[in-house]
């Protein structure tokens, strides 16, 4: 049985004390309690301690820093509980140390799933332009349940969706002019696939880009085109080199029939 000998505040933090056992006479330091722990196991000098009490008391202390310490990481910004514990973990906390931790931050309400996703989701279509599987995705690294997921990506109307595919679409669009439609159809694709929109809204906007598309946009584009394959294959004659030029331009997605018509395009100015 232990006896405490003394009780004092430290010095850089005055909500923290000392506690001191009698060894042989002497005041020997022994741990440390957060104040709440010092007044909830009513600590002052002379008390007899246990084994069991002291373990008790250590438990508590480590559940009250730990708390505080997941307080603090939770004070820049929401954080799912995965978040939480994994920030705890890094601590070298033990796992009761953890759940009890987890159940006294639900109870104050500073941890909430529900919460959480519904707020993270309205933050990314706010923010961003992700689409709504990416998100998901960030949700699911975020430790977030698949039924909590489902529902807060209601949040997350088609019609956001669409703009927000859109809003990428348009950006590509002006900045690949000088490709075929159909590769620009293609690098459109596969950059709404990697933002994490579905083959719904990619068809919708697509479908905008395309019906947008003029033929002097397109011309321009081929003869863009068509000018590179030039420098390229001038060195060859005859068949071999109108092959290599049509294989070249059919690559870069134009139909047969542009093709066509920019051979004869060249032809001409080949021979003017």
């Amino acid at each position: 049985m232990a006896v405490i000998a003394k009780i004092t505040t430290q010095q850089k933090n005055k909500e923290r004390y000392n506690i001191f056992l009698d060894k042989n006479g002497k005041a020997e330091y022994a741990f440390s309690v957060d104040q709440n722990v010092l007044i909830k196991f009513n600590l002052k000098k002379g008390l007899e301690l246990d084994e069991l009490d002291m373990s008790e008391i250590k438990f508590d202390d480590e559940v009250k820093k730990g708390t505080n310490t997941a307080i603090q990481f939770l004070s820049y910004r929401m954080r799912s509980e995965k978040e939480v514990v994994d920030h705890l973990k890094k601590k070298e906390l033990d796992t009761p140390i953890i759940q009890e931790i987890l159940h006294k931050l639900a109870e104050y309400n500073y941890i909430n799933d529900e919460e959480f996703a519904t707020a993270y989701v309205r933050t990314q279509i706010r923010t961003t332009v992700k689409g709504p599987e990416v998100i998901k995705r960030e949700l699911e690294d975020k430790g977030i349940a698949k039924h909590i997921i489902q529902t807060s990506l209601e949040e997350y109307e088609e019609e956001l969706q669409v703009t927000a595919a859109r809003s990428i679409t348009e950006k590509l669009a002006t900045k690949n002019t000088k490709v075929s439609p159909l590769e620009q159809k293609q690098k459109i694709e596969q950059a709404l696939i990697r933002k994490g929109f579905t083959w719904n809204i990619i068809e919708q906007v697509i479908k905008g880009i395309e019906d947008s598309v003029d033929e002097d946009t397109e011309w321009e584009a081929l003869k863009y085109q068509g000018e590179k394959a030039f420098k390229k294959y001038q060195k060859f004659e005859g068949y071999v080199f109108e092959q290599k030029m049509k294989q070249a331009l059919y690559r870069k997605g134009f139909t047969l029939d542009q093709i066509e018509r920019y051979m004869d395009h060249l032809k001409e100015e080949m021979f003017d």
